[in-house]
């Protein structure tokens, strides 16, 4: 059982669904509306527990009804919640709007921006105790910088998913260990638009893999040769939480190797999309191995 320590952001996802994503001064007539947990750091935690790993989360919710709702669905989920602080203000939310398998997002930080390197330093236990640690960009840069530090002094690999994208400091880049963007964020975060991702993804071997939606991802060995995993062909519902998936299983299965790890990922990421919601759709060890039986 691999041990994942999530560090990044909860939210509450507000989630409204139309026949098509509103043009800019439009208003549209909606279809739907529910609320669903998420945030990237949240998600990527329920991810990682349901297929099999033990996962602590440390990040920061609000002390409001969305903030109490959300720690008790994650402790339902086996998350750890212990290192979940609550703090006066608002939890974070996500507005998403849904049309078909696409979505539109306007992110609310709220109590996730008070996650700061101090909570770390208090949970710096959790860091030794992990085998890999995962964090994304919805929290202060400051402490995602603290979270590399505290992984390397404790000598664990950490999984940066760099959204929503920025450029990030060189120093960051060479003390991550995998970094995760999807084909949009991925030069972005290397700050050169024009670049040429293969090559890129080349001078990085083994510590780049770039997600591209259905069409699979893209990574490169320790050697140098260029990888593609292909997608999985599924009929989809709701793309939200897809990205969240991947690198949650990413993370739960890196210790069986880069390529086996991606092709699982590849997989509950693409079944994540089949049912609505940023953790709906996201599989079970179970459904994940009986989908990869389906494809063998």
């Amino acid at each position: 059982m691999t041990r994942v320590l999530v560090v990044g952001s909860i939210n509450m996802d507000l989630v409204t669904s139309a026949r098509r994503l509103p043009q800019l001064g439009e208003t549209l007539l909606g279809e739907g509306f529910a609320t669903y947990p998420g945030g990237k750091g949240a998600n990527q935690a329920v991810a990682a527990a349901r297929l099999g790993a033990q996962v602590a989360l440390l990040g920061c919710v609000g002390n409001d009804a969305f903030g109490r709702q959300l720690l008790a669905h994650l402790e339902a989920e086996g998350v750890d919640i212990r290192r979940v602080a609550t703090v006066d203000g608002s939890t974070g939310i996500a507005a998403i709007t849904v049309s078909g398998g696409d979505n539109a997002i306007v992110v609310v930080p709220g109590a996730n921006h008070q996650l700061t390197p101090s909570h770390l330093d208090a949970a710096e236990q959790a860091f030794a105790e992990a085998d890999v640690v995962l964090t994304q960009l919805e929290i202060p840069l400051e402490t995602v910088r603290h979270a590399a530090l505290l992984a390397q002094r404790h000598g664990k690999p950490l999984l940066l998913n760099p959204a929503p994208a920025v450029a990030l400091p060189e120093a960051l880049l060479q003390s991550v260990a995998l970094l995760t963007p999807n084909e949009h964020e991925f030069l972005t975060l290397l700050a050169q638009p024009d670049a040429d991702w293969r090559a890129q993804l080349a001078e990085r071997p083994g510590k780049l893999v770039m997600t591209h939606g259905k069409h699979g991802a893209y990574f490169a060995l320790k050697r140098g040769e260029l990888r593609h995993q292909p997608g999985f062909e599924v009929q989809a519902v709701d793309s939200t939480g897809a990205g969240d998936t991947f690198n949650g299983a990413l993370a739960t299965f890196l210790p069986l190797g880069l390529e086996e790890a991606v092709r699982r990922a590849n997989a509950a990421g693409a079944l994540s999309v089949t049912r609505h919601g940023a953790q709906g759709g996201m599989p079970t060890l179970a459904e994940l191995e009986a989908f990869l039986g389906s494809k063998a």
